[in-house]
């Protein structure tokens, strides 16, 4: 038996050592918001928080996680940066089809919390783990430009590349 601390609860689990800790949330736990994209730690879309720092969790074996916190998508609104982001998503219509949106607005999250104004080269490298086959790209970009703001969010008109 295994006990986790997920989303500031402790959940015990029976599971095997190496399964990873995506499908301990999914299928074990009921936590669907962390989604499967590709299994090899490539697209970003099982991206979690742990100890506060974004990991695949697609690839991440449950025995290495310890008494270490795990954030998830359900979890994160909670969080100072994860509101700020999520509803920067909603303002500024990030999303397409929104598979990927879960594991954008994780890593988004991390990096606020790490780097508070971050540059476009921070907001590039960030992500650049989290791929978006709909190619919202500039809005992920603009959605976290406008989470670190901390400006009232709502119709945002951008001219010429300048942020109002």
């Amino acid at each position: 038996m295994t006990v986790l601390r997920i989303n500031g609860e402790d959940h015990d689990v029976d599971v095997p050592p190496d399964m990873p800790l995506l499908w301990v949330l999914r299928d074990v736990i009921g936590l669907t918001g962390t989604k499967f994209g590709c299994g090899i730690a490539q697209c970003g879309a099982c991206t979690v928080h742990l100890a506060g720092k974004p990991v695949r969790s697609c690839q991440l074996p449950v025995s290495v996680i310890g008494g270490n916190e795990i954030t998830t998508i359900e979890a994160i609104g909670g969080t100072p940066e994860g509101k700020r982001v999520q509803e920067a998503w909603l303002a500024l219509d990030v999303v397409q089809c929104g598979y990927c949106q879960s594991g954008q607005i994780m890593s988004a999250a991390a990096l606020l919390a790490q780097t508070p104004q971050p540059t476009d080269a921070d907001i590039d490298a960030a992500m650049s783990g989290n791929i978006c086959r709909c190619a919202t790209y500039v809005r992920i970009r603009e959605g976290i430009h406008q989470a670190a703001s901390g400006r009232p969010l709502g119709l945002q008109v951008i001219v010429d590349g300048e942020r109002p």
